[in-house]
């Protein structure tokens, strides 16, 4: 069984300060599919329209994340707001059709109980919402090194809201580049995880490059990995290329046989 993997617009292809260039870029990379971060600086239509002429799939888009919040989930006093970038999403990745939303938590420097309750009620109302919608909303475990004072910077948290909430609208998102800086022992937390994650994204650490880069993680071990343990959803590439994009793919050959 390969493995299918789909390219991330927000980091991959900085060849075009575009992202509406980049669907483009992707499938003349050979790529069936993308997902990207934040795709609201352009409207519906222009993305729509862009994923559409490239004819590749659209996997996972993130909420819309405020100016400088990186989220609402967990901040009291800004239901509103996660309510409304939610919605904003929906509208996007049903026009986009795409099952997957990134639901973001937000920047928060003192957690307290109240930024946990407000994070839980806001989980809720977003797997009530995604249900309706027949989408999947994820959260991601992002380090406190890549994203300094991220609320949801704990995948033993992320797995106790998940199944406390126990929706299957709402999964784990894996990025193994964030797993391995915050845990590491891949092979026993993939298998952990594995039962609750939807989507898996790779880059290798510390450099955030191409997984055949030098870095921590044997991403040819990885990868069979995933294969014995059956993973069938999508691999997001949300690295950095370190140099051009298309001279760094050889990976997805050589790794993935």
């Amino acid at each position: 069984m390969a493995l299918r993997f789909c390219a991330n617009l927000s980091f991959m292809f900085p060849e075009s300060k575009s992202l509406l260039e980049r669907y483009a870029l992707a499938k003349k990379c050979g790529f069936s599919a993308v997902e990207c971060a934040f795709p609201y600086d352009f409207s519906v239509h222009e993305v729509q329209n862009a994923k559409e002429k490239a004819g590749v799939e659209q996997i996972l888009i993130n909420v819309y994340p405020g100016k400088t919040e990186f989220g609402f989930a967990a901040l009291p006093g800004k239901q509103s707001e996660f309510r409304d970038s939610l919605q904003k999403a929906v509208t996007y990745a049903k026009a986009l059709d795409c099952r997957l939303i990134h639901i973001m938590a937000g920047i928060v420097e003192s957690p307290t109980s109240e930024h946990e309750h407000t994070y839980r009620t806001n989980l809720i109302h977003a797997s009530q919402v995604l249900q309706q919608e027949q989408m999947v909303g994820v959260i991601e475990p992002i380090s406190s090194f890549a994203l300094p004072n991220y609320f949801m910077n704990s995948f033993d948290k992320a797995v106790s809201y998940i199944r406390d909430i126990n929706s299957p609208h709402l999964r784990l998102q894996v990025d193994l580049y964030h797993l391995q800086m915050m845990k590491g022992n891949l092979s026993y937390n993939l298998n952990e995880y594995l039962p609750i994650t939807e989507h898996i994204q790779v880059a290798q650490v510390p450099d955030r490059h191409e997984p055949d880069s030098e870095g921590e993680i044997n991403f040819c071990y990885i990868f069979k990995l995933l294969k014995e343990l059956n993973y069938s959803g999508w691999i997001g590439c949300e690295y950095h290329p370190a140099s051009s994009t298309q001279s760094g793919l050889d990976w997805m050959n050589t790794l993935n046989s």
